[in-house]
């Protein structure tokens, strides 16, 4: 995340919050084209399935913290609240890969997408040293460490269908100086790696995070980003976890792709509806900021050649850290998510 104390905008939710493993041993997947689905050992009381392929070829895990929360409001017979909060369940989010289980994570959810003819949506976030610090602070402990992990998260994709965001802000807090001069080089060596490890698998695409348009310019960004190893990526990701609005991003992508090679990108769409927060102190903008809503929802057609896809990386409803009376960073924060679907149109 980009912490208040420099001033910088946006944050990231924590690690996965299911392991991917335990969901097939529940039996949690889907398959088919609509909102219909099974899970739960064969229940599905949210009725969580998956979005037509052909627009949208991301799995939705009907299993995901919305989808409990839509199946726990329903249960309640709180029908307003759970269709409110099934604007989120029924759309694919990106599943953060947590520090501990990575082979067995990665394995358990690209193989519950395989079984529903989908793609898994990867996030990867677990550099040394990770967010300086603040909300989100942790990661490997060093560099061998990263590299054990980062080869768990390769064996357990194996040769399914994968989309992997690289890495939110690792890149960015080597340009604005948040991460120590001294952890600079490995960083580098650690990103550039991680690409060309995750390239050897035959059926994942990898984003490598290049920040969003409230945070330094393209000038700033390019050759940084062709240092951790952009020209062996598929493309970049911008506004993780962000609010800029999608023309802005895709105007700021734009302008970065044609410093790195025209490469293409994606946009995080996933809580920008209302764009960026305005109404308090620019430190605190980033942080579970109120009247947000939902953006565009995830598709590979965007119809623009150099964005490959709308993506929800971030996922709505989880607290960008404990400002605002919110809980931890990543935490399910269901009176967020309402706030979230009720500014959505």
């Amino acid at each position: 995340m980009y912490g208040s104390h420099n001033g910088r905008f946006g944050t990231r939710g924590a690690g996965a919050v299911v392991i991917g493993a335990a969901l097939l041993l529940a039996g949690c997947s889907s398959s088919g084209d609509g909102d219909t689905g099974s899970g739960g050992g064969g229940k599905n009381p949210a009725a969580i399935g998956q979005q037509p392929r052909g627009t949208d070829p991301y799995w939705v895990n009907p299993d995901g913290n919305a989808a409990r929360q839509v199946a726990r409001y329903t249960e309640d017979g709180n029908g307003k609240n759970a269709a409110l909060v099934k604007k989120i369940a029924r759309q694919p989010v990106g599943e953060w890969i947590g520090p501990d289980n990575p082979e067995a994570e990665a394995k358990g959810f690209t193989e519950a997408a395989a079984k529903a003819d989908r793609e898994a949506l990867l996030v990867l976030y677990n550099i040394p040293h990770r967010d300086c610090g603040q909300f989100s602070k942790g990661g490997a402990a060093d560099g061998n460490a990263y590299r054990s992990w980062l080869d768990g998260v390769a064996k357990g994709i194996g040769d399914r269908g994968a989309t992997v965001i690289l890495e939110p802000d690792a890149v960015l807090h080597l340009v604005d100086g948040c991460t120590p001069q001294e952890f600079h080089e490995e960083r580098y060596d650690l990103l550039k790696g991680a690409v060309e490890r995750l390239k050897q698998l035959p059926g994942t695409r990898v984003y490598l995070d290049a920040g969003n348009a409230g945070w330094h310019t393209p000038d700033a960004l390019f050759r940084p980003l062709q240092q951790a190893g952009i020209d062996a990526a598929d493309g970049f990701a911008v506004n993780v976890s962000n609010f800029q609005t999608t023309e802005v991003s895709k105007d700021f992508g734009k302008r970065l792709s044609a410093k790195v090679g025209d490469k293409p990108f994606v946009i995080d769409t996933s809580r920008n509806g209302e764009g960026p927060y305005t109404g308090g102190a620019p430190e605190k903008s980033w942080c579970n900021p109120p009247g947000r809503a939902l953006g565009e929802t995830p598709t590979t057609s965007t119809g623009d050649e150099l964005v490959d896809a709308y993506l929800w990386i971030k996922r709505p409803g989880e607290s960008d850290g404990d400002c605002r009376g919110g809980p931890k960073a990543g935490a399910w924060w269901p009176e967020y998510a309402l706030g979230l679907a009720r500014s959505t149109t």
